[in-house]
């Protein structure tokens, strides 16, 4: 599925830290969703508001200082034992503290009422937890105070007495007059619970790495230690030790949640994304008021292809928060990938609703109605949101108005927003204008033509500051001439490629060099693609090199087995929506047309830059959709199909697919 992810702030943590809160009634999700973009126009009482609450850092009003540890402490364990709690959602400081990115960073050991209460609101709190905490007479006490942000008035103040150091028993009281569900804290150790909060406030590295380790050796089943133990040594590319210690996690007597959480890391360490979607939904049961759970639930029932499902997921995010454009966004793509535009656009109208000024909403619309085929209302969109912020993503809004224009068949006025779009690019000084101008002509069926500007674009550029555009325009052309059936003269130039390469060229020249590799039979296809490309077995980029080589051979079989590997197991969203037509391609070849037909409903939406994998899919899809509909007995449909492929594919029809035939 294609989906922009937006950025108006850091993204939530990890599902390392996957965190916790209360179904919606069990409304069908499409039903739900558009209930809950409508609600506030059309109801009496606004609906109660949902409490997002951060608790921050205590502050130890002791004298001694060396209690300052349990500031840190308080505040992670009333908000883990929260984590359950219906029509709650504590929000964790990992996802407060990723917003120091935007707002800058501020000391972590400060307390919280100083230092993190601006973050706190703008991940979105509308509830704020102060606590201060101090050693007398040999006992523990401590008060927390809940602040409503929107009025202002301190809604809730409750207090609790533990012994001396036991921070874990004053913290579990406090959490349990707040919710009387909270189960008891994990870890029991004091040593331990010291250590990780030393982790947490670390700024060294192997500080932080021996204070975890020690923490677990402490409290043998302290999850949290384990899971950002985890986290480290996998942000340090060590996938090994990271999944080595979940596994050792993973033996110890754990909660169903913590078990559920150490789950979802396991699989997406290992590439496993039909066990993170079961982990995730367990996790969703057991924390059904963590909006940030339903967002990484639904985006991996959407890259299962269960937009239906990712509709309600992503409804029951925003149920909590529903201001959260993120989410509006991605719900419109979901809605639009089942196959329901009016949901799709009452996402959209939402979130733009939310950011009047941006462009990328009406760059979204344009998207969902380019996807099911409304073509020329997509063309609209695109414009206006070009229209709405000049030069945004790079004009790709113009592109993508000449490109659903050119779906219709009307490449004269396609022509004209391309010039639009080529026109902004020039006026930003575009080092790659060239590239894009051929990769337009490719795209409108003037292959002869793309193919010498592109060449010449490369000749002069590859002596001068712009080498990496000299390799991308030869690593491109290669991949052109090999569509046109030239390998010998495709493997010349991936050598022309390949001696300018550099990072930012590096995967598109592997892909050209493995790809005009001299033919081979599928088996050695594989083991080719085994030395070409690291990684693990079950790697994506080497499947999709893997499955281009054997559509070029001709060799059906082989790729649909290839292809529908990676379909099942994609672990994120297809960029342009690209493998559902391989894969239809696939069938169609083989005889299983009527797998093709639902591969084929959407169209792939088109991005400026993706010239060589664009070649694989446009104009294909409409022979595609051409030899469906003959297959089914549609002739007209057929018929119309065929003729706007031959259109769009110009003079030099892509010889691999032999002759039309209607």
């Amino acid at each position: 599925m294609y989906s922009k992810r937006l950025l108006p702030g850091p993204r939530p943590p990890a599902p390392f830290f996957l965190a916790p809160g209360p179904r919606p009634p069990a409304l069908g999700p499409l039903l739900m969703v558009l209930l809950l973009l409508t609600l506030p126009s059309c109801a009496r009482r606004p609906a109660p508001e949902f409490q997002r609450i951060a608790i921050l850092r205590f502050e130890n009003l002791g004298s001694d200082p060396s209690a300052d540890w349990m500031g840190r402490a308080f505040s992670e364990i009333v908000t883990s034992e929260l984590a359950g709690a219906p029509a709650m959602y504590a929000i964790p400081s990992t996802r407060i503290h990723n917003f120091e990115r935007v707002m800058g960073a501020r000391p972590v050991s400060a307390p919280g009422i100083s230092a993190e209460r601006g973050l706190a609101m703008v991940a979105g709190a509308n509830r704020l937890g102060y606590g201060d905490y101090f050693v007398s007479g040999g006992r523990l006490n401590a008060r927390l105070v809940i602040e409503n942000l929107q009025t202002g008035k301190m809604t809730t103040a409750v207090t609790a007495s533990a012994p001396a150091n036991d921070v874990i028993a004053a913290a579990y009281a406090l959490a349990r007059q707040l919710w009387d569900g909270a189960p008891p804290y994990r870890s029991s150790h004091a040593p331990a619970l010291k250590y990780y909060m030393a982790a947490l406030e670390g700024s060294d590295p192997a500080e932080v790495v021996r204070n975890l380790e020690q923490a677990i050796a402490a409290s043998p089943d302290f999850a949290a230690a384990y899971r950002l133990l985890a986290q480290l040594k996998a942000q340090n590319r060590d996938a090994a030790g990271a999944m080595a210690v979940i596994g050792q996690a993973l033996n110890t007597d754990l909660r169903p949640l913590e078990r559920a959480r150490l789950e979802v890391a396991d699989a997406e360490l290992r590439g496993d994304p039909a066990a993170r979607l079961r982990a995730l939904d367990v996790v969703s049961k057991l924390t059904p008021s963590d909006p940030t759970v339903w967002q990484a639930l639904a985006e991996a029932r959407s890259n299962a292809h269960l937009y239906s499902q990712a509709v309600g997921d992503y409804g029951k995010a925003l149920a909590i928060e529903p201001q959260d454009v993120n989410s509006l966004n991605q719900l419109g793509y979901a809605c639009a990938h089942a196959g329901d535009l009016p949901a799709a656009m009452a996402a959209l109208r939402r979130y733009q609703a939310l950011r009047p000024a941006d462009a990328n909403p009406l760059d979204s619309m344009g998207d969902v109605n380019l996807l099911l085929g409304h073509l020329r209302e997509a063309e609209s969109f695109y414009l206006q949101a070009a229209r709405k912020t000049p030069h945004f993503e790079s004009d790709g809004s113009l592109f993508k108005a000449a490109m659903a224009r050119l779906m219709t068949g009307d490449i004269a006025g396609a022509d004209g927003l391309a010039r639009q779009y080529l026109d902004a690019r020039a006026a930003e000084h575009d080092p790659s204008l060239d590239y894009r101008k051929a990769e337009w002509l490719w795209a409108s069926g003037r292959r002869k033509e793309a193919a010498a500007q592109l060449e010449a674009s490369a000749r002069a550029a590859q002596n001068g500051p712009s080498r990496e555009m000299a390799a991308r325009a030869y690593a491109t052309l290669a991949l052109w001439k090999l569509v046109l059936g030239d390998r010998a003269e495709a493997a010349r130039i991936a050598g022309q490629a390949a001696a300018g390469v550099d990072p930012s060229t590096a995967e598109l020249v592997a892909l050209t060099r493995f790809l005009t590799s001299p033919p081979a039979s599928p088996a050695e296809w594989t083991a080719r693609a085994a030395q070409s490309f690291s990684g693990t077995p079950r790697d994506p980029d080497k499947d999709m090199a893997l499955a281009y080589a054997l559509l070029v051979a001709k060799e059906f079989g082989p790729a649909s087995q290839v292809l529908k590997r990676i379909y099942d197991n994609a672990d994120q969203a297809d960029p342009q929506d690209s493998l559902p037509i391989l894969l239809a391609w696939t069938y169609l070849e083989t005889g299983r047309g009527q797998e093709a037909a639902p591969l084929l409903r959407l169209n792939p939406i088109p991005a400026a830059g993706s010239a060589p994998i664009l070649s694989f899919c446009f104009p294909r899809i409409f022979y595609l959709r051409g030899l469906e509909a003959a297959r089914e007995g549609k002739g007209s449909e057929a018929a119309a199909n065929y003729e706007l492929f031959r259109k769009l594919s110009g003079p030099d029809p892509l010889l691999w697919d032999g002759t039309l035939t209607q």
